[in-house]
């Protein structure tokens, strides 16, 4: 008995000897653990920490709440805006097109317990330089383009990101030669750097594969590397100092100095061939391409000098050094052209505005472009000009007619654009119709007023901090393509326009609270609104306001004042006598657009509609209503109405 207690003992000692180095491995493990402790940051928490960084994000980014999960579950979806998951966790941040400025803080992102693997902050407002991106080495995907990002990219600004396979940077204005950390990048299959201002040689890149590639637009020089020798020629186009396959072949220095002398005895020739024939035909009437310049060619230095210059040079002779003759190019898809092309164009002459004259140039091998002088705009000076035209062509919506390229004088600019063929909105209600042919009904102008609403709140989304996000609605400046689809123009230009100018001529300097009887005499973004009810009153009854004629001095007659009017005659229940005698369709849905009017319309600022809350009203809008519609709208104006009258309808 006793030798078997000795013989379970010992069983006993053998059995814990060989436990103690599991149970020491087990510990280890479980000390190595990163146990929470009291106070630790969650996610949630350092995205909102990070949120602080940007400006304008209260209404787009509202639903970020540590209350809630950052994603849905087991899935790929999120709870949060502009946060993307893949199986339940985060994996990047998609704040695009938000209209989103202020900084980008990437230490605070590092900080995430997920690495973050993709980050697009495409289409905002971001300035300054480019972000800390390296502390983000996790990153698969990049994306910058459409922003204000400026200055030198440092050379280790991509160091040891080795996952990093997409970075766009277009659409900004980093200039210098590239990072060398960016060509090290052994995974990279997406790079686009167009229309920026790099410089430099394009260096050689290690990767063959290529998904996406843009040099395009930029200042870069010198020889294509030849592993880049077979890319789509697109890819460099706009690098006028670029040379080698897919462009032309560059030129020895002995060949360019061979070519620098025949063009000198070119130039000889042919100013001795153009002095003898202006010398022939002094008494002739002027060639075409001189009334043309006559037209519209003073914006781009009609002076004594440079005329007497153009006269005795031909039809470039205005061209002299510096930035004379050169057109900046805002739209990156469009073929270029030059101003020389412009002035050789047959031009006509479409009208005179608040700005100054705007002229049509058939182009001979394009377009019809639209070219309009503004001789009021030394507001700001030529870089914050050139930064704020870069503004305007990041626009892109199919009710804003886009601006193309521009030209820039100290004394007068030139903003061009596509020539929109069927003319403006005033003309259809207030010019003369051909015999026979039929007025604007009103499914049609139904959907013109729902176009201009839509084209007003992108801009009042892209301008968050500008106060006149149009600043001359108006139905002259409303054109209407073949299918009558409305497209805003002169748009987002007061805070170019001098003062004076404005006030006296734009259209949001006629309401009521830049009257002279308002001692502030102050607009406000609810301005715009004003504008906005003055067209659609103008809109369904096809009066034109006449307040628009007059300054903005406090003299106006109600009896000239489109919203007076109509207020008069509702007053008088003659409601009927409101619309336009060729409009079609439901009267109620007319009815309720005019409530929505006359609300953009109020005297008061504070009681007139706020730019969401007409929209959504306009969207709601109907071609057809029924009877039942009909009768109920009618009998809710009462309640509805903030003047404290009331109406009904007299056929």
């Amino acid at each position: 008995m006793a030798y078997n207690n000795n013989n379970n003992n010992n069983n006993n000692y053998l059995v814990t000897l060989l436990l103690i180095p599991t149970i020491l491995v087990l510990l280890l493990s479980f000390a190595a653990q990163p146990w929470p402790t009291a106070g630790a940051v969650t996610d949630a928490e350092i995205l909102l920490q990070f949120k602080k960084s940007l400006s304008n994000d209260r209404v787009v980014l509202a639903n970020w709440n540590t209350s809630v999960p950052l994603c849905v579950g087991n899935t790929n979806s999120s709870n949060w805006t502009g946060l993307t998951c893949m199986n339940g966790n985060l994996y990047g941040l998609r704040l695009e097109n938000m209209g989103l400025s202020g900084t980008i803080d990437v230490e605070t992102l590092s900080k995430l317990s997920i690495s973050l693997r993709s980050l697009s902050v495409k289409g905002n407002h971001f300035g300054g330089g480019i972000p800390q991106v390296r502390l983000l080495g996790a990153l698969r995907s990049l994306y910058l383009s459409y922003n204000e990002f400026s200055g030198v990219i440092p050379d280790d600004t991509f160091e040891g990101m080795a996952y990093l396979k997409k970075v766009h940077l277009a659409r900004n204005e980093f200039d210098g030669v590239l990072p060398k950390s960016l060509v090290r990048l052994s995974k990279l299959m997406e790079l686009n750097l167009e229309d920026n201002r790099f410089t430099g040689r394009i260096p050689e890149f290690p990767q063959q594969d290529w998904k996406e590639l843009s040099f395009a637009y930029n200042q870069f020089e010198g020889p294509i590397p030849a592993s880049l020798s077979r890319i789509d020629r697109s890819a460099f186009l706009g690098n006028k100092d670029l040379c080698g396959p897919p462009l032309g072949s560059c030129k020895s220095s002995s060949n360019k100095k061979k070519h620098i002398i025949l063009i000198a005895i070119i130039v000889t020739v042919v100013i001795a061939a153009i002095t003898l024939i202006l010398f022939l035909c002094t008494r002739r009437t002027k060639s075409s391409a001189t009334k043309v310049y006559e037209q519209f060619g003073a914006a781009a230095g009609d002076t004594a000098e440079t005329r007497s210059d153009h006269s005795s040079h031909g039809d470039g002779g205005y061209m002299k050094g510096g930035e004379k003759g050169s057109l900046h190019f805002v739209m990156k898809e469009r073929e270029r052209f030059e101003m020389e092309d412009l002035l050789r164009a047959s031009a006509e002459v479409l009208g005179s505005g608040s700005f100054g004259s705007s002229y049509k140039a058939l182009l001979l091998s394009g377009p019809a472009m639209v070219v309009k002088r503004f001789s009021h705009m030394y507001n700001v000076g030529r870089e914050e000009f050139h930064d704020y035209m870069a503004k305007l062509g990041r626009l892109s919506h199919p009710n804003l007619l886009p601006l193309v390229a521009y030209y820039y004088r100290k004394e007068e600019k030139l903003l061009i654009s596509d020539f929109v063929e069927n003319g403006s909105l005033a003309s259809h209600l207030h010019g003369k119709r051909p015999v026979g042919k039929a007025g604007l009904d009103w499914p049609t102008r139904l959907n013109i007023i729902k176009g201009i609403s839509r084209g007003l709140i992108y801009l009042y989304k892209g301008f968050p901090d500008v106060a006149l996000p149009h600043g001359h609605l108006k139905s002259s400046n409303v054109l209407l393509d073949q299918n009558f689809t409305p497209i805003l123009t002169e748009y987002a230009l007061v805070p170019l326009t001098n003062k004076d100018h404005a006030h006296r001529l734009m259209a949001a300097f006629m309401s009521p609270e830049f009257s002279s009887n308002n001692r502030d005499r102050r607009v406000c973004r609810k301005t715009d609104i004003w504008s906005l009810g003055i067209l659609i009153l103008e809109i369904l009854t096809g009066k034109f306001p006449e307040n628009f004629l007059k300054p903005a001095d406090g003299k106006r007659s109600s009896a000239t004042d489109l919203a007076a009017w109509v207020n008069s005659v509702v007053r008088e229940e003659w409601t009927g006598e409101v619309f336009d005698k060729e409009m079609r369709g439901g009267e109620g849905e007319m009815l309720k657009l005019l409530k929505i009017g006359m609300s953009c319309c109020e005297r008061r600022v504070e009681r007139r509609l706020d730019w969401r809350e007409a929209a959504e009203r306009i969207e709601e809008l109907r071609e057809r209503d029924t009877e039942e519609d009909y009768s109920s709208y009618v009998t809710d104006w009462d309640v509805l109405s903030d003047d404290g009258f009331s109406f009904s309808v007299k056929h």
